[in-house]
């Protein structure tokens, strides 16, 4: 049912006035806008701030089928408009910086086979290696604002965090690492920076990838490596020389986009889960007391229940019929794009009991703030560690954390995909000499 149908026309007089979708309202709190979605228009054809048309799917049966659909592409070849109207879909900048061949963008086979080269870098062991770097990362940002009683826990704590754990996980030396903060920043900026700004930081770390895969590949100079402390983009050179048929251009891209997904939907989730947190006094002090007692499994199941009640990823990446098919009884065209809201479908009451109540210990919940299917999320582990790690450590070191201005005055990002908030002020009782973390 696309704008201008007889059927879409019937169906508004049936539905009633359909909420604004993605103003600056809408973004302080999308949720009962959803909830109307889900009840009304489950499936719904709606044309997008920048002038694409896309199916929104925002119940959580229809948001699982979806997201595990092979008839769902993630190439936007399969778009069915022009050349300019796919420009405005995807990561900005990426297709003018040539890093469209990455996990995000791609299906199988050529998907299975990068993946499985990539998720060497992820897996249990490897996460539970990198853990104490994520810990001494965490208490320096803390280290640097806890004696002043006072800090943005967004620039100051929760985006430097992940963005210099995935350049330690990416092998980016230490000299380099700031440059990769200035150019991250650009990037989630989603408007906020100069014109034209994301672009050009886009192709700034293209460039710089590109020079820095080449240096690595002759350092490397044919040694057998690989092992157990081998830097991620060192793996894909050594993949790539050994038959793995992984080109140069693959492997800029791969390094680009685990950047790019490894660092922003962090600092959501650690921005967002505090948001959270300081909103439920309650849940927040049980958790406090379960960290004071030594327990892990409500930190836990809190991360977990974060995810799905205010997450770091609101719309799933975009995917493109590749040939006609249903969801939620509507009828989707070949080359149709298709959002699935995950914030929407993780609170869905036929999926969630009180789903718009925070409960730190909720059992069942299988949210899809990672995905589902073949592109559920890569670095999953690594960002769970991460935000376990960051509110533990805020918990626990800051026992009064308080947000630092009215919860109006709070502005989030702009951006299709991702929620975030542009900065989380924060007070707290500081921290004296002998009060400091050892």
């Amino acid at each position: 049912m696309k704008p201008g149908s007889r059927d879409e026309r019937d169906a508004r007089e049936e539905e009633g006035p359909v909420p604004e979708l993605f103003t600056w309202e809408f973004a302080t709190d999308p949720y009962p806008a959803y909830a109307w979605l889900r009840e009304h228009a489950p499936v719904r054809w709606t044309e997008l701030p920048s002038g694409v048309g896309a199916w929104l799917v925002t119940r959580y049966g229809e948001a699982r089928e979806a997201l595990a659909e092979g008839r769902l592409s993630k190439n936007p070849v399969h778009h069915a408009e022009d050349s300019r109207a796919r420009g405005k879909t995807g990561i900005p900048g990426e297709r003018g910086a040539d890093l469209m061949t990455h996990l995000l963008n791609i299906d199988p086979p050529d998907h299975t086979r990068l993946r499985r080269l990539v998720s060497k870098a992820f897996t249990p062991r490897r996460v539970a290696e990198f853990e104490p770097r994520v810990r001494e990362l965490t208490d320096r940002f803390i280290d640097g604002f806890a004696a002043r009683g006072q800090a943005d826990l967004i620039h100051e704590f929760a985006f430097p965090l992940p963005i210099y754990a995935i350049c330690d996980l990416l092998g980016v030396p230490a000299e380099d690492q700031d440059d990769f903060r200035d150019w991250a920043g650009m990037m989630i900026r989603h408007g906020g920076g100069p014109r034209g700004g994301v672009a050009r930081s886009v192709k700034r770390i293209r460039a710089y990838l590109v020079e820095l895969i080449d240096r690595k590949r002759a350092g490397l100079g044919g040694s057998p490596g690989g092992g157990p402390g081998e830097d991620l983009i060192s793996g894909l050179i050594r993949a790539s020389d050994h038959g793995e048929q992984l080109t140069a251009n693959e492997a800029a891209a791969m390094a680009f986009i685990l950047l790019f997904a490894g660092f922003e939907t962090t600092v959501n989730l650690i921005g967002n889960g505090v948001h959270t947190l300081l909103g439920h006094p309650a849940e927040r002090r049980r958790l406090q007391e379960s960290l004071a007692r030594g327990e892990s499994a409500l930190l836990e199941s809190a991360v977990e229940e974060l995810l799905r009640y205010d997450g770091p990823v609101e719309l799933a990446t975009w995917r493109y019929a590749t040939a006609p098919l249903t969801i939620g009884g509507r009828a989707i065209a070949a080359g149709d794009p298709v959002l699935v809201v995950l914030a929407a479908a993780d609170r869905d009451p036929a999926r969630f009991g009180g789903p718009d109540t925070l409960d730190l210990a909720r059992r069942d919940n299988p949210h899809l703030g990672y995905g589902h299917g073949i592109h559920y999320c890569l670095g999953a582990p690594l960002a769970r560690l991460e935000a376990r790690t960051a509110l533990a450590a805020l918990l626990t070191r800051l026992p009064d954390l308080r947000l630092g201005a009215a919860p109006g005055e709070l502005r989030w990002r702009g951006g299709l995909i991702m929620r975030g908030l542009r900065s989380l002020p924060v007070e707290f009782t500081a921290e004296t000499p002998l009060g400091n973390h050892q």
